[in-house]
C-alpha cells in the first residue's frame, strides 16, 4: 500500500465518467489528481486518488467496493453513485457503512436533481414519473429510501439541513448512531450540500460521503481545493498535431442525435455501426474516415460486442483524440487500448472531463444524459479547433 498524505481524498466511482467528473472538481490548486483504472490495490498516492471500480452494474460490488476502502489509509472517501440512482446503490451503501458512518446525498442541483422529502426529483419532476429509467430493467425507486432495498437508514429533512451548525450536526450524529449508521439528507441547493458536508464531518470525522457530482464538488468547496484547471503540474503530452479524432456516442438519451447532427453539420463525418457488418470491413471503414478528419461513430441500438476489436483495429498504435459519452463505453474503449491510468486536465463543461493518458492519447468523457445540444460539439472542438475555424 503506498502511504497518503493526511489530507488526501479517495474516490470510489461507480462509473468512469463519474469518475472523471470528481476528479476534476476535487482537483488541488497546487496538487494533482490521478484516476485509477486497474485498482485497487492502488499504487499511487496523488493528493486526490480516484478508482474506477466499474460498480455500476457489477454483480459483486459489495465486495469490490470493501476491499477499496481497505486500500483507503486514512484518506477522506467519497464514493461516487449515479444522481439518478441507477446501479447498485444498495450494495454500495451497506459496504461503506460497516465500518465508518455514511451520509448519502444524491442531489446534483446544477443539472436539476435534488431531493426533497426524501423524494428524487429531476427538475421538479418526481424520478419515478421521469423517463431517466426507461431502458433500466426495473422502475425507478420513488424514494431515495428504496433505492437501498431496506438497509437502515436515518431522513435528515430540508429544514434540519438549512438550520446548519449545532442543530445538522446533532442530528447526523444522532444518525450514525442509530441502526445502519446512515443519514439521507435532503438538498435542493449547492448551499445545501456545503452545509451537509461541513456538518458531517463536524459530526464524525470519518464520515463516509455517498452521492453525486454535487457532493464532490461541495467538498472540493469545504477543502478549498477546487480548480479551474490552472496551476496544475504539466500533464502527460497529448497526441501530436493530425493525430486522428474520433467521436464514440454510447448513450441512448434522446438528445444525443440532435448533437451529432450539429456535429455533422460541423463538417464532422459520420460512421454508422451496423451490428451485422464484419468488424473486418467496419474497422477498414472507420480508419479511411479518420484519415480524411474528425469522424462520429454511432449505432441505431447498443453498441456491438465487436465495439473495441473495431476501434483497436482502427486507430492501430496512434496516439488519438477520443470524445466519448457514457462510463461504460469510455471504459471498453480504454481497456482495449491498455490505457490504465488518466491525469485529468480540466472540464469543457460540467461533466465533461479532459484527460491525458501514458500512451499520448487525449480523451474527453461525459455522462450521457449530460449537456445541451451543443456539448458534443464544444468537446470536440476543444481538441480539434483548427477544424472547426475552418467550417464556421
Amino acid at each position: 500500500m503506498i502511504r497518503a498524505q493526511a489530507d488526501a481524498v479517495l474516490v470510489l466511482a461507480d462509473d468512469l465518467t463519474g469518475a472523471a467528473e470528481t476528479a476534476a472538481v476535487l482537483m488541488p490548486a497546487a496538487g494533482a489528481a490521478l484516476i485509477a483504472l486497474s485498482g485497487p490495490p492502488f499504487t499511487s498516492a496523488p493528493p486526490v486518488l480516484v478508482g474506477d471500480l466499474g460498480t455500476r452494474y457489477h454483480p459483486d460490488a459489495k465486495a469490490l467496493v470493501r476491499a477499496a476502502l481497505a486500500d483507503a489509509d486514512g484518506r477522506t472517501v467519497l464514493i461516487k453513485i449515479d444522481s439518478l440512482l441507477r446501479g447498485n446503490v444498495a450494495a454500495t451503501v451497506a459496504a461503506a457503512s460497516l465500518d465508518a458512518p455514511v451520509v448519502m446525498v444524491p442531489a446534483l442541483p446544477s443539472a436539476g436533481r435534488t431531493v426533497v422529502d426524501g423524494v428524487p426529483y429531476v427538475q421538479g419532476v418526481p424520478l419515478r414519473e421521469t423517463r431517466t429509467w426507461h431502458i433500466e430493467p426495473r422502475p425507478a425507486p420513488r424514494t431515495v429510501a428504496e433505492a437501498l432495498d431496506g438497509h437502515p437508514f436515518t431522513h435528515i429533512p430540508l429544514a434540519t439541513v438549512r438550520a446548519g451548525h449545532p442543530t445538522l450536526t446533532e442530528a447526523l450524529a444522532r444518525a450514525f448512531g442509530a441502526a445502519g449508521r446512515v443519514a439521507i439528507c435532503d438538498a435542493e441547493t449547492d448551499a445545501d450540500l456545503d452545509a451537509v458536508v461541513a456538518a458531517a464531518f463536524a459530526a464524525d470525522p470519518r464520515t463516509r460521503l455517498v452521492g453525486a457530482g454535487g457532493l464532490a464538488t461541495a467538498l472540493a468547496r469545504a477543502r478549498d481545493g477546487g480548480s479551474d484547471g490552472e496551476g496544475h503540474p504539466p500533464p502527460p503530452e497529448g497526441p501530436p498535431p493530425g493525430a486522428p479524432l474520433l467521436v464514440i456516442v454510447g448513450t441512448a438519451h434522446p438528445g444525443v442525435s440532435d448533437q451529432v447532427e450539429l456535429l455533422i453539420r460541423y463538417g464532422v463525418q459520420q460512421v454508422a455501426l451496423d451490428s451485422a457488418e464484419p468488424p473486418d470491413i467496419t474497422a477498414p471503414r472507420l480508419r479511411r474516415a479518420l484519415d480524411t478528419g474528425p469522424t462520429v461513430l454511432t449505432t441505431s441500438g447498443p453498441l456491438p460486442d465487436a465495439l473495441e476489436e473495431i476501434v483497436q483495429d482502427a486507430l492501430g498504435d496512434r496516439p488519438a483524440n477520443l470524445v466519448m459519452t457514457g462510463g461504460g463505453t469510455a471504459r471498453r474503449v480504454l481497456d482495449a487500448l491498455g490505457v490504465r491510468e488518466l491525469t485529468p486536465v480540466g472540464q469543457v463543461h460540467h461533466g465533461a472531463v479532459h484527460c491525458h493518458t501514458p500512451q499520448g492519447h487525449a480523451v474527453i468523457t461525459r455522462p450521457g444524459g449530460f449537456g445541451g445540444r451543443d456539448s458534443l460539439l464544444r468537446m470536440t472542438a476543444h481538441l480539434a479547433p483548427h477544424h472547426f475555424e475552418r467550417h464556421t
